[in-house]
């Protein structure tokens, strides 16, 4: 049922994944990171109606593989993989892929890779390079093309590729091992997944807080892979910040210079995108009345490292999203609606767009936006219909996936 895309590489940390396979009948440890936030995701996010133990290890590249139950042995089906969000630092394989599998006739396959300070510490040169979670999803999809056929799975067509995230999408590493791609949720291009030269962040953030010297990056590097993974926990639950290196130049060279896996490509974002959550991240206060226009230009400010909007731009901003809303209620909708414009729907259209002038295909959107900079250029919200139920589903379960996995039923 399982199996691992690469060999765990225990006392070897922020190194690449090399290929192995073991078979297991259960479900392993999710890869390391925060229980509060591994048990949150699990309860709101992933669609299993079952119970599974929250286990974490460092020991956790595996994928699952779901199959039609009266697959026969000459047939070869659609591809499916899905790469779970969770902001590169809290998340799991664990959707259920039976439902899509059984009703859809596809082979469905969940994938887990190293988050937080496992899967992206860097140093930005050769000891430490970073970005080892992204690589472990290019692992998995190699072993998928290369395996996928004796599962009933078609490794001419190559998969359709289902995810959180956009980088695999954008990755040359990642040409020619996937036909399509869906982007839910979350693009390139979201403030929260870009940013900051890494080096400074590495030296005085994770090897200060773990107490290791940064003298060299080669100190720093085996200081950290001598630590416990409990300690490392303690460590990343103190970090907030995720950044890349060399797996990517700046995605905006790159969706600017066009220089990118041109297939058939959608993008999702939902009614209320993130409204679960946002409030617990930028200190929401407890009561509606609360929220003036003073407020919420504090919220907003205090949010720029992960909203991106410019002290500048918030009087524009709140002009055109809360002024005139005398509502309390009101206000807390309105500004949750300016945040996932902010962190979704901005970069997600902006995102879809440089993929259309590429590839000419085809590009729809669910919603309207009101978009005007948010730290990002758009220059013309578009409105297309939706699936209102879809919609609808999507925004009571606070994520799209249980959609995805179950919508069948």
């Amino acid at each position: 049922k399982l199996k691992p895309p690469a060999k765990a590489r225990l006392g070897l940390r922020h190194v690449q994944c090399q290929p192995g396979a073991f078979w297991v009948s259960s479900f392993l440890p999710r890869c390391s990171q925060g229980p509060a936030a591994g048990q949150l995701l699990s309860s709101l996010v992933t669609n299993r109606k079952e119970s599974i133990p929250l286990r974490f290890s460092e020991d956790c590249l595996y994928l699952n593989i779901y199959t039609p139950a009266d697959l026969t042995k000459n047939v070869r089906l659609p591809v499916m993989v899905w790469i779970h969000g969770g902001g590169v630092v809290d998340g799991a394989s664990t959707y259920d892929g039976l439902p899509l599998s059984a009703h859809e006739n596809v082979v469905v396959v969940t994938i887990q890779y190293r988050l937080g300070i496992w899967g992206f510490f860097s140093t930005e040169d050769e000891h430490s390079r970073g970005n080892w979670g992204h690589l472990d999803q290019i692992a998995a999809l190699r072993w998928v093309q290369d395996n996928i056929a004796n599962f009933g799975g078609d490794p001419g067509l190559g998969p359709s590729l289902e995810s959180q995230q956009e980088v695999s999408v954008l990755s040359p590493l990642a040409k020619n091992l996937f036909r399509r791609a869906i982007s839910q949720s979350s693009v390139i291009l979201n403030p929260c997944l870009f940013g900051r030269d890494a080096r400074p962040l590495a030296k005085y953030k994770v090897a200060a807080a773990a107490g290791c010297k940064t003298t060299t990056s080669a100190t720093m590097v085996h200081c950290l892979r001598q630590k416990t993974e409990d300690e490392l926990l303690e460590v990343a639950q103190k970090m907030v910040d995720v950044w890349f290196s060399d797996f990517l130049s700046d995605p905006r060279e790159i969706l600017a210079e066009k220089n990118f896996n041109t297939v058939p490509y959608m993008v999702g974002i939902t009614k209320k995108e993130f409204g679960w959550i946002t409030p617990m991240m930028i200190g929401f206060p407890l009561s509606e009345d609360e929220l003036d226009e003073k407020r919420i230009a504090s919220l907003l400010w205090h949010s720029y490292p992960i909203l991106n909007i410019s002290e500048s731009l918030i009087p524009a901003v709140i002009e055109k999203y809360i002024s005139g809303a005398d509502n309390p209620i009101r206000r807390k909708d309105l500004l949750q609606d300016l945040m996932g414009d902010a962190m979704f729907g901005a970069p997600s259209v902006i995102v879809s767009h440089r993929h259309r002038s590429e590839s000419q295909s085809q590009v729809l959107h669910g919603r309207r936006i009101q978009a005007h900079q948010l730290g990002l250029q758009l220059t013309r919200p578009l409105k297309l219909s939706v699936m209102k139920s879809v919609d609808d589903q999507a925004s009571k379960a606070g994520s799209l996936c249980p959609v995805i996995f179950s919508f069948t039923f």
